[in-house]
């Protein structure tokens, strides 16, 4: 029997997938019948914006496991890179580090998002993804090489710097680049003069950079699908949705 692609191999494959834009007051039965469409392949929460517990992400995150849905974390702020570790001991399958535009903040990312030899991530915490799953049984180096082939780790690129210095942010560890048009354009507001002039010609300039790398790109930002040629165009095949109403 064919064994199932994970979530970040469909993403490093180039397969176009769409996130909904997924809400903790969910309920289990409520999140089955919205993934029994069909429609959606993982799930996107924001803790940047919106107001979280633990105890309801690792509620959510349980919830969602059995039901076969991986879901990822914006975490609250670009200083908290060095937390994704703890983030992830919580159940999500992949993080999102916002406002990204400095080595550094990658660095810290890619060493929590991992464990050992790549990273530096702690062992611990029985709510992680596949305790009480697929990686059920494993030991602690079994269990370590399994997530470290199936983590996801984004990194948001939402001002000139990120679109200047995107080769040195995109870095061994990051699988996709994720674009945050509206704080993109603040920032270019600020920097009249600047040769990219509209967020569209600063994805495309990141699409041209990152071309081959294997690296993914990601819409930040909910759309519809007839919205979606244009970016499919630019090299985008991660799109957002938010939850059907």
């Amino acid at each position: 029997m064919t064994k199932e692609k994970t979530l970040r191999q469909r993403i490093l494959d180039g397969e176009v997938l769409v996130a909904l834009r997924g809400s903790v007051h969910t309920t289990k039965s409520q999140l089955a019948d919205i993934w029994s469409t069909g429609h959606y392949d993982y799930i996107w929460i924001d803790s940047q914006h919106t107001a979280f517990s633990e105890e309801s992400f690792v509620a959510y995150c349980t919830a969602a496991e059995e039901l076969g849905i991986d879901v990822q974390l914006r975490i609250p702020h670009t200083r908290h890179a060095y937390l994704v570790g703890r983030y992830l001991d919580l159940g999500f399958s992949a993080v999102l580090v916002p406002e990204v535009m400095e080595e550094e903040t990658v660095d810290d990312a890619v060493a929590y998002a991992y464990y050992p030899q790549i990273g530096r991530r702690g062992w611990g915490g029985e709510a992680r993804r596949g305790m009480r799953g697929v990686a059920q049984g494993m030991d602690r180096l079994e269990y370590a090489a399994w997530w470290n082939d199936y983590v996801i780790l984004s990194i948001q690129v939402e001002s000139v710097e990120a679109v200047t210095n995107i080769r040195k942010l995109a870095k061994p560890g990051v699988s996709v680049v994720t674009f945050g048009p509206n704080d993109l354009s603040f920032n270019l507001e600020g920097h009249v003069g600047y040769p990219l002039a509209s967020v569209d010609d600063c994805m495309r300039n990141v699409a041209a950079q990152l071309d081959g790398t294997g690296i993914r790109l990601a819409m930040g930002t909910g759309t519809k699908p007839e919205e979606r040629e244009k970016y499919l165009g630019m090299g985008i095949t991660l799109f957002q949705e938010n939850a059907p109403e």
